[in-house]
């Protein structure tokens, strides 16, 4: 086999969808494998939908990501340019060769005509209107007209595409990687606009013409392209480039999480979770889109997650360094069927992730967060505390600073589960015989204020385990939370006492 070349071919029309992140991915994957190369090329022929800034973003994505391409824009090979819009004469000459060989033919069809030609297909019962074998010859093109008409209209300057010309009894035979061999019979498909009036190719003519002269092996991209793979098949076969034609893969639809329908933003943003992999700011509504990174997931982690919308290892294991993902991937080991976007698995991913992240990169997280959202100044050695403290129990890093604020200011507010069944005449004897064991404790380790708590009870005949609850709640605010003994280490004996004295004082 030659040397695997795959691609991936976003078009800058807004941000980059978690789903063409997934594909990247996999053609990432694919050609890592292999030992093969993994091109990026940007798809901007319809400058119409172009927005400005979506390149930039694209680029960010993917480094983000990990997923650096080996050519791109920003990384030329031997087979650029990588931008579509510097390649335009290059496709003309092949538009060229389909119209000398008649297999394309121009068209000067208004859109207003194109309207009526629909619905008077329509009016005959036609359910799927199409611009057809049939159709062609009732329109205005180079098939219906003389050459001198043509000739005169072109003179005149009047608009005009180039369509491909689909021959009704073609059979088309495509064996996909993923979904085995489809079979498409001519008379169903339509004549496709290969070049535009503004002079610039579909994505049908240039994506042929750029995956054979970029010598690409494999096409893998989403399942929506499925239904254009038997005019790429012809194209290729009608170009002449039918023994350099790649193998295709379509990869599966992300499903909504309840399985109904494909992931849209509209679905994410209604199950409140991101479906960009960066913020997004919408250069046209001005719309703020916040994404996977601002929300706090890791990009391993986001990458794990992908990996597994579509395609299974076959084993149980589920956590994979990078390297693991490209010896263990396979297409082979792809699904047909639709995957769920389930955002629960994806932050089971990011927690288990965070607890193997550097814990100085967290600290680093925890002090600016205390520093910029609260205004608390906090040293590295209590920020790698309060890590230690959380990361078992978080998802996201972000989610550190706020959860230990306790630790530098008193509750405003205290369970109220708590109070009502554990706060009493005894609990507040108890951490108040305790805060005056403490007080006195500068500092102190977690396992000394343990031994100081269960000793003072003793001593006082009080049930240490029935007043715990009541302990945490008085110096925290809370039921529940990390390691009660390790708070108190690490606020100070001296510093705990006051707390607890505070606490009790509000709660009177």
């Amino acid at each position: 086999m030659d040397q695997v070349r795959v691609r991936f071919a976003p078009s800058p029309t807004g941000a980059l969808h978690i789903g063409g992140v997934r594909t990247a991915l996999f053609n990432y994957l694919f050609a890592k494998k292999n030992n093969g190369t993994f091109i990026l090329r940007i798809e901007d022929t319809d400058q119409t939908r172009f927005v400005e800034g979506a390149e930039a973003y694209i680029k960010e994505s993917l480094e983000w990501c990990g997923i650096e391409p080996d050519e791109s824009p920003w990384k030329p090979g031997d087979f650029g340019p990588y931008h579509q819009s510097q390649r335009k004469e290059i496709y003309q000459k092949y538009a060229q060769k389909l119209l000398d060989e008649g297999n394309a033919y121009y068209a000067f069809d208004t859109p207003e005509e194109l309207d009526v030609m629909r619905e008077r297909l329509k009016e005959a019962g036609v359910a799927n209107p199409q611009y057809n074998a049939a159709a062609r010859m009732t329109m205005k093109n180079s098939l219906t007209l003389s050459a001198e008409e043509v000739q005169a209209k072109m003179d005149a300057g009047e608009p005009y595409v180039v369509r491909f010309k689909v021959d009704p009894k073609e059979e088309v035979r495509l064996n996909d990687m993923i979904r085995g061999w489809v079979h498409v019979h001519g008379s169903t498909l339509d004549d496709k606009v290969l070049m535009k009036s503004d002079g610039l190719p579909t994505y049908h003519l240039a994506n042929i013409v750029d995956d054979h002269l970029m010598k690409i092996t494999h096409v893998i991209r989403g399942e929506e392209w499925l239904p254009s793979a038997p005019l790429h098949v012809l194209l290729y076969k009608y170009l002449g480039f039918e023994e350099t034609m790649p193998q295709f893969a379509h990869l599966p639809l992300i499903l909504k999480p309840d399985g109904n329908g494909k992931l849209s933003k509209r679905a994410a943003d209604k199950a409140g979770f991101p479906i960009f992999p960066l913020n997004w700011n919408d250069p046209e509504s001005g719309e703020l889109s916040v994404g996977f990174r601002e929300e706090g997931f890791l990009p391993d982690a986001l990458i794990n997650f992908l990996a597994f919308l579509g395609w299974n290892p076959g084993t149980e294991q589920e956590l994979f360094s990078r390297e693991e993902l490209i010896q263990a991937f396979g297409i082979e080991k792809v699904n047909k069927a639709g995957t769920k976007f389930d955002v629960e698995k994806a932050k089971w991913f990011n927690q288990q992730y965070l607890k193997s992240t550097d814990p100085n990169q967290l600290a680093e997280t925890v002090k600016n967060d205390l520093h910029a959202k609260y205004q608390i100044e906090c040293s590295e050695t209590t920020a790698l505390a309060i890590v230690d403290l959380l990361k078992e129990r978080v998802t996201f890093p972000h989610e550190m600073a706020p959860n230990a604020l306790y630790l530098f200011y008193a509750p405003e507010e205290y369970d109220e589960k708590v109070v009502r069944k554990k706060w009493n005449e005894e609990a507040e004897k108890a951490v108040t015989l305790y805060a005056n064991a403490l007080e006195h404790q500068d500092e102190i380790s977690p396992e000394g204020a343990k031994d100081l708590f269960f000793t003072t009870m003793e001593a006082n005949d009080i049930k240490a385990g029935k007043n715990m609850q009541a302990l945490r709640m008085v110096v925290t605010g809370e039921g529940s939370g990390p390691d009660l003994m390790a708070i108190i280490s690490l606020m100070g004996g001296k510093a705990v006492a006051e707390r607890i004295k505070y606490s009790i004082d509000q709660l009177k």
